[in-house]
C-alpha cells in the first residue's frame, strides 16, 4: 500500500510538473509573438483588444460616458441646449429646430449634423486642438456641460461602463461615483465650519447624516436594477457587462469648501463601513484649482483624523496630477508624500508630478516598500497636462519597483478605452513586452480593494492551498476550493489566470 501511495504522489507531481511547464511554454510563445508585431500596431490592436486586463481602478463614472450616450439621455429628459456653449439646459426649449434658434431641444441634434458634431467635440476630447482654450481647461469643462443628462440615468451610465470593460476583457471597475449627489456636503454647509473635528463629525452624525447613507445605498439598489434591466442580465441575451465585478469608491468633491469636504470624507467613510459595495474614497476634481492648492494640508489633517476612526476603510488618492508651469514650483514638491503618508492612500492616482517632489528617490523607494500602487492614465495625462513619452514617470516607478496599473481615468470624454491605454503603453515603451503587461493586469486585483485575501504571495507564486493547482486545468482542489470560496480578491485573481491560460493558448 506504501509503494501504492508514493506511485499516486509521483504521478500527480510529474503530472503537477507538466501542467506547469505547459503554461510557462505557452507564457514563452505568447511573449514571441507579441514581439513579432512590435511595429504593426494593428496586430497590436487586436491583440490587446483579446487580451485579459483585470480591473480598471481608476475611472470616474460620468466622465467614462460617451458623448452619444449622454445626447440620447439627454433626449429621453426633454432638455434644451445652448447652441453657442453646448450647456445643457432644463426645458422649455425653443419651439423650432431651425438653425436661429439659440435654446432648441437636444433632440434636434439628431437632424442637424452640425449641431450633433459640435456638441460631441464640447463633450469631450474629440478633434480639440492646442489653441485659445488648453487641453487643461476644456477636458474639466466638459463635465459641467453635460451634468444635466447624468442625474436621471446613472443606471445607463453604470450598464455603459460595465459593457465596455467587457469588450476590453476587463473583470473588475472600481467606480468613482458621488452617489448621494452631494448632500452630504449641503449637510456640511448647513451645519458650518468647526475647527473641532471630533465635535463637527459628532454634530453631522447626530444631524442626519446616517439618514443619508441610508438613502444612498436604497438608490444605488435602484441603480444597479436598472443596469442589470438594460444589460438584460440573467437572460438568454444577457450583455457581457453582466459578469463584470463593480465596487464603488465614494467620491469626494476637493473644490467645495472645508465645511463640505469635511462632510463628505466622513460620508464616505460612513459610507464605506454600511454599505459593500462603497469599497473605499477619493477625493477628485482638478487639483490645481484654487481651493484644492489652498485646502491641501487641511484635506490631508482631516483624512488622518477619520482615518484613525475608520483604519479598515480603504483610501485612494489622486495626486501628483500636475506639471510644471501649471502651479508655482512649491506647489509640486509634496502632494504625493502628504497622500501617502498622512492621507493614508493606498493607492496613488496619476502621480505625474513624481520626480518634483522634495526627495524623490526617497518617496520612490517608500512608495514601493510600503506597496502603494500607482494608477497610471497616459492618454489623460497627455491631454490634461501635456506629459507623456519620456517626460512620463512611467518607466521611473517601474525601475524603482513601485507597483503600477493601467487606468482609463474618464474615457469618455477622452475617447480611449483600456485597450488603447495598454496600446499606448506598448507604443511608447518598447521595454514593455507582453509578460510586463500581464503583470500590470495582475497589480490591477492585487491592489484592488475587493474583501478577502490575496491569491499571491511573494513574486507571484500561489498560497499554499492553491500551490498545486493550475488554472485552466479543470477541477480545483479541494482546499484550492474553499480558499478562494473565503476570498473574493483571490478568487477573482483565480479567474484573471484562467483567462490568461485561455488566451495563451492562441499563440
Amino acid at each position: 500500500m506504501a509503494r501504492i501511495a508514493r506511485l499516486l504522489l509521483i504521478i500527480v507531481w510529474a503530472s503537477s510538473a507538466a501542467l506547469a511547464q505547459s503554461a510557462s511554454i505557452a507564457e514563452q510563445r505568447t511573449t514571441r509573438y507579441f514581439e513579432s508585431i512590435r511595429r504593426q500596431p494593428p496586430l497590436q490592436l487586436a491583440f490587446l483588444r483579446d487580451m485579459p486586463k483585470g480591473g480598471d481602478l481608476h475611472v470616474h463614472l460620468s466622465g467614462a460616458l460617451y458623448a452619444e450616450n449622454l445626447i440620447d439621455d439627454a433626449t429621453n429628459d426633454n432638455l434644451c441646449v445652448d447652441r453657442t456653449t453646448s450647456i445643457l439646459i432644463a426645458p422649455p426649449c425653443d419651439d423650432s429646430c431651425e438653425k436661429y434658434t439659440s435654446k432648441p431641444a437636444i433632440r434636434c441634434a439628431y437632424g442637424d449634423h452640425v449641431l450633433y458634431n459640435s456638441i460631441v467635440d464640447a463633450w469631450s476630447m474629440r478633434n480639440w486642438e492646442p489653441g485659445e482654450e488648453s487641453g487643461h481647461d476644456h477636458f474639466f469643462a466638459t463635465f459641467d456641460k453635460f451634468s444635466l443628462a447624468t442625474h436621471n440615468h446613472i443606471g445607463d451610465a453604470i450598464a455603459e461602463a460595465a459593457s465596455r470593460a467587457a469588450e476590453d476583457h476587463l473583470q473588475y471597475l472600481e467606480l468613482m461615483h458621488t452617489a448621494d449627489s452631494v448632500q452630504s456636503g449641503q449637510l456640511g454647509a448647513k451645519l458650518g465650519w468647526d475647527d473641532d473635528f471630533a465635535r463637527m463629525r459628532e454634530k453631522l452624525l447626530s444631524n442626519g447624516l446616517g439618514e443619508i447613507v441610508t438613502a444612498t445605498s436604497k438608490r444605488l439598489d435602484d441603480d444597479e436594477s436598472k443596469m442589470h434591466s438594460v444589460l438584460k442580465c440573467g437572460t438568454p441575451v444577457a450583455n457581457p457587462g453582466c459578469a463584470v465585478k463593480i465596487r464603488y469608491l465614494y467620491q469626494v468633491l476637493r473644490g467645495l469648501p472645508r465645511e463640505m469636504v469635511f462632510a463628505q470624507i466622513l460620508f464616505g467613510f460612513e459610507l464605506a463601513q454600511a454599505d459593500p459595495r462603497f469599497v473605499g474614497l477619493n477625493l477628485v476634481m482638478p487639483e490645481d484649482w484654487y481651493v484644492p492648492m489652498h485646502d491641501f494640508e487641511l484635506h490631508m489633517k482631516m483624512l488622518d483624523y477619520l482615518h484613525g476612526i475608520y483604519p479598515t476603510v480603504h483610501i485612494s488618492l489622486h495626486a501628483g496630477e500636475l506639471a510644471m508651469g501649471l502651479v508655482p514650483p512649491e506647489g509640486l514638491r509634496f502632494h504625493i508624500r502628504e497622500s501617502v503618508e498622512r492621507g493614508h492612500a493606498e493607492r496613488i492616482g496619476h502621480g505625474v508630478s513624481v520626480m518634483n517632489e522634495d526627495r524623490p528617490l526617497d518617496l520612490l523607494r517608500e512608495m514601493a516598500r510600503k506597496k502603494i500602487l500607482v494608477e497610471i492614465c497616459l492618454t489623460s495625462n497627455d491631454l490634461i497636462l501635456g506629459v507623456k513619452g519620456t517626460a512620463h514617470p512611467l518607466p521611473i516607478y517601474l525601475r524603482y519597483v513601485v507597483p503600477v496599473a493601467l487606468a482609463t481615468d474618464d474615457q469618455g470624454v477622452s475617447r480611449s478605452d483600456m485597450t488603447h491605454e495598454y496600446l499606448r503603453a506598448v507604443q511608447t515603451y518598447d521595454f514593455l513586452g507582453y509578460k510586463e503587461l500581464k503583470r500590470m493586469a495582475r497589480m490591477s486585483l492585487e491592489h484592488s480593494f475587493l474583501v478577502g485575501s490575496s491569491l499571491w504571495e511573494s513574486g507571484f507564486h500561489p498560497v499554499a492551498a492553491c500551490a498545486d493547482d493550475h488554472a485552466g486545468a479543470g477541477k480545483l482542489s479541494n482546499p484550492c476550493q474553499k480558499f478562494l470560496d473565503a476570498n473574493e480578491r483571490a478568487e477573482m485573481q483565480w479567474r484573471l489566470e484562467e483567462k490568461f491560460a485561455e488566451f495563451e493558448k492562441k499563440f
